[in-house]
């Protein structure tokens, strides 16, 4: 029924002009549409499209159907033969209708959905929408900007996966989208890089995907958390996307050194770019996140000179650690530190002239160590994370050895500073679960370590007076065939690295030990 009446629709307008199709027949035919393809006719529905003498209906009225065909392609998202079909006419649709028109109904269909749906969406309209983009003649420049503002403001919308399991699982779709998304901005920048006659139109639209870009690094980059230097970290899709909205930047003319290094002078380098209101405040948070990614994260860092001093590259940081250290977001103040942190690791003791505490950073920064994130339930949820050995005493203590000294030291810092009486960090609150989650087992673990390395130690030394190779467990790793004598040197630095441990574990319990004995007397006084 619903085919008939769509081929009696169509065989009345097939003999009215374009300009006569009437607002009646576009609802008839649109309603029409869908009745068949949610009676699933579509293969009756592509012979209608794809008929020569309906052309002219189809690049009219078509768009229409762009809706109905993607939200069933959402609802049988496991029926293969079905999706095959509607593919194929999605594709039809998009290769046959009115590109301004299919332009408007995408971006409509992307703006609609919420949660999980919005990647689902997103990936299966942006090849669609780069097809229908790259036919229009006129105006792609503000084509493109209106695609990216759209699909970035429902990005923005999906939670930013913070954990690796995270990263992994990306229940949400940002990672998957946010790899697609290069894939659909990449022909726009390649237009720009190959039509560098610099008409207004290239321009425009190199200011549409500078706006992009900046956009991107306050969202979602500024809040992500990225995997540690490693090898898994080539397998990081945030970090990917990271280094592929920088590479975009340098294509279309604003390398990072030019971006960061104007940043802040009374002539920027997009004043003369229309931002919304919305948009400039958005800025500093783009520096600042743009900042982390070269200097802490490595991106793109081959392209900065090597003539600038470490104290200028400090200075010139500190604007964009204090923009990271106001924000409340664990994950951004974090950037702030490591920012920080990467700045004066490069400075020589002693090296800044005292000229630097004029700087109003310079003095400002430093009272961020008042932040809420170094007191109470926000620093215990912390030291929840770091004060605890991942398998108790069965915890491999070598492998893990620098994550200990690290907690240890943090832990002993924490005890000298903050008093029992006082209790600003909450330390003392939560001081029996950080005996019992952390020193304890740390304990335990150490004596095993140590019996265990010590009979190693045994072993290796009757070894080598029988001349003969063998193989050794170091942690949980066997290294086969080592000479007796290179055995007992591995040993041995283990065992130091195990009395090491020791000795800032023995300090640590002897200052909470004078620490609460002091308080006592202070309350038996």
């Amino acid at each position: 029924m619903a085919v008939e009446e769509l081929q009696s629709i169509i065989k009345r307008c097939q003999i009215l002009e374009e300009q006569d199709f009437k607002e009646e027949d576009f609802g008839l035919f649109q309603l029409a549409g869908q009745r068949c393809i949610d009676e699933g006719h579509i293969d009756q529905l592509l012979e209608i499209i794809q008929n020569e003498k309906n052309k002219v209906i189809v690049k009219n009225m078509g768009w229409n159907l762009v809706g109905p065909v993607v939200r069933s392609l959402l609802r049988n998202e496991k029926e293969d033969d079905k999706r095959k079909c509607h593919f194929l006419l999605l594709d039809l649709l998009v290769k046959l209708c009115n590109p301004k028109e299919l332009l408007l109904g995408l971006l409509e269909l992307i703006e609609e959905p919420s949660g999980k749906q919005i990647s689902q969406i997103i990936l299966l309209l942006l090849q669609p929408l780069q097809t229908v983009i790259q036919k229009l003649r006129n105006n792609k420049a503000y084509s493109v900007g209106l695609a990216l503002s759209t699909l970035w403001s429902q990005l923005s919308l999906l939670p930013v996966p913070y954990s690796k399991e995270q990263i992994q699982a990306d229940d949400y779709g940002l990672c998957q989208c946010c790899k697609a998304l290069i894939e659909f901005t990449k022909p726009f920048v390649e237009y720009v890089i190959d039509n560098k006659e610099n008409s207004m139109e290239n321009e425009k639209l190199k200011d549409e995907i500078l706006k992009f870009c900046l956009k991107s690094l306050k969202c979602p980059l500024l809040t992500a958390q990225f995997l540690e230097q490693s090898e898994e970290a080539g397998d990081d899709p945030l970090k990917c996307f990271a280094s592929e909205i920088i590479g975009f930047l340098s294509a279309i003319g604003y390398p990072f050194p030019k971006m960061i290094f104007n940043h802040g002078r009374k002539k920027k380098i997009w004043d003369y770019l229309e931002f919304e209101e919305e948009e400039d405040k958005q800025l500093s948070d783009s520096m600042a996140s743009l900042a982390y990614l070269v200097f802490v994260q490595g991106i793109s860092i081959d392209q900065l000179p090597m003539v600038l001093s470490p104290s200028y590259l400090l200075q010139f940081n500190m604007g964009h650690i204090e923009v990271l250290l106001q924000r409340t977001e664990e994950s951004v103040f974090s950037k702030g530190l490591d920012l920080l942190e990467n700045g004066l690791l490069r400075i020589e003791d002693n090296s800044l002239l005292h000229q630097y505490l004029e700087i109003k950073s310079f003095l400002t920064v430093p009272q961020k160590t008042q932040n809420k994130w170094f007191t109470g339930p926000q620093l215990i949820s912390l030291l929840d994370l770091v004060l605890v050995l991942p398998e108790g005493a069965e915890t491999d203590l070598l492998q893990n050895s620098d994550r200990i000294m690290a907690s240890l030291n943090l832990l002993r810092y924490l005890v000298i500073k903050d008093n029992e009486k006082d209790n600003q960090t909450g330390l003392w609150t939560e001081l029996e679960k950080i005996e019992n989650n952390f020193l304890k087992p740390l304990h335990t673990g150490l004596n095993m370590s140590k019996a265990h390395y010590e009979a190693e130690i045994k072993n290796s030394q009757e070894v080598q007076k029988s001349k003969d190779h063998c193989s050794l467990n170091v942690g949980r790793e066997e290294i086969p065939n080592m000479p007796p004598e290179m055995q007992l040197k591995v040993l041995h630095s283990a065992l130091f690295t195990f009395d090491l441990i020791e000795s800032v574990l023995a300090r640590v319990e002897e200052l909470i030990e004078t620490k609460t004995k002091s308080t006592s007397e202070e309350n038996m006084g």
